[in-house]
């Protein structure tokens, strides 16, 4: 049996779908029904149902955006880096191995190949580095698990959000045995507040920047794949491979779509955290080759994209799957 913690957010419902599909038994554990940010709590339940694997897929976001958890400090550090240490505790005590789902939001920028060596750069919005991502995508190169994260408290500017999840990879890593699945701006098919879609289309202006999104079905099947195959633990990237500029979303969503609206853009940085933005904002690339080659399965991110959007489901009709 499997224990599903978080299953009514944005991640933990695709997740239990997913294992509905695959016919898992499992558990859903909500706070209602049990206090699991309390390490005694968790540890008696986990040696009672003897799960043989515990997802967890709870966190603090903050709404409508990451800019709510500045002011929600506490709420942020205990969702995001003080349950996933205690759930890492709980379940060493009792012997079970674990998965996170963390973030590729602890990134910003992208390594740029040029001459036969490697750089990073933090701010890809600099002119010259937006015409590479489009005009020469193969010099573009993302992060890999191995790579120091780079929008942390270690390594500021960061947002709050950011720092929390972050400290929590630090604090889980050397803890029994555990995933990380990084996850990084989720999208899918079905209308929501937490679609990245969703946010285009209803945002009166978009902030144009480059970054690798995920699509929320896809990471829920590989978090699952990774279990199945037995991979080795450690951290994870999963978004879809490559990268796509907010310029080509938009695009996309005009073809397919065709909204009865414009899309304007934040004229720079400057404005748009003058404006709309309260903290930092992670943009970066990462790389998903460590996922693949374990036998996550992930579409190229331009494909999934167009699928999402080819198969769109607005909220008046239905923001769940048939199944769900």
């Amino acid at each position: 049996m499997i224990l599903l913690l978080g299953a009514s957010g944005y991640i933990g419902q695709a997740l239990e779908r997913a294992l509905r599909a695959r016919q898992w038994d499992f558990t859903p554990l909500s706070r209602r029904q049990l206090d699991y940010t309390r390490f005694d709590c968790l540890r008696d339940i986990l040696r009672k149902t003897k799960p043989t694997f515990v997802i967890n897929a709870a966190g603090y976001t903050g709404r409508p955006n990451v800019d709510a958890c500045e002011t929600a400090r506490a709420e942020t550090l205990l969702g995001n880096t003080l349950l996933p240490h205690t759930i890492a505790h709980a379940c060493l005590a009792a012997g079970i191995p674990w998965g996170h789902v963390s973030s590729g939001c602890i990134y910003t920028g992208a390594k740029i190949s040029e001459n036969g060596t490697l750089r990073i750069e933090r701010d890809l919005t600099r002119p010259d580095l937006r015409s590479r991502c489009v005009e020469q995508p193969s010099s573009i190169q993302g992060y890999s698990e191995g790579d120091e994260p780079n929008f942390t408290f270690r390594r500021p500017p960061c947002s709050f959000y950011s720092g929390t999840k972050a400290l929590a990879e630090e604090a889980v890593t050397s803890i029994g045995q555990c995933y990380l699945w990084r996850v990084r701006i989720p999208f899918d098919e079905f209308d929501h507040p937490r679609n990245y879609l969703t946010k285009l289309l209803r945002y009166p202006k978009a902030y144009d920047n480059v970054n690798s999104i995920s699509h929320r079905g896809e990471v829920a099947d590989a978090c699952l794949a990774l279990w199945e195959r037995r991979a080795p633990f450690g951290a994870y990237n999963l978004t879809n491979p490559g990268f796509i500029t907010t310029r080509q979303v938009v695009g996309l969503v005009q073809a397919i779509l065709k909204p009865k609206r414009s899309f304007d853009f934040w004229a720079n940085d400057e404005e748009f955290y003058r404006e709309a933005a309260k903290t930092p904002r992670s943009n970066c690339v990462l790389d998903v080759a460590k996922a693949l080659a374990a036998g996550a399965r992930l579409r190229p991110v331009h494909e999934a994209l167009q699928d999402a959007l080819r198969n769109w489901r607005p909220q008046g009709l239905s923001n769940l799957p048939p199944s769900a």
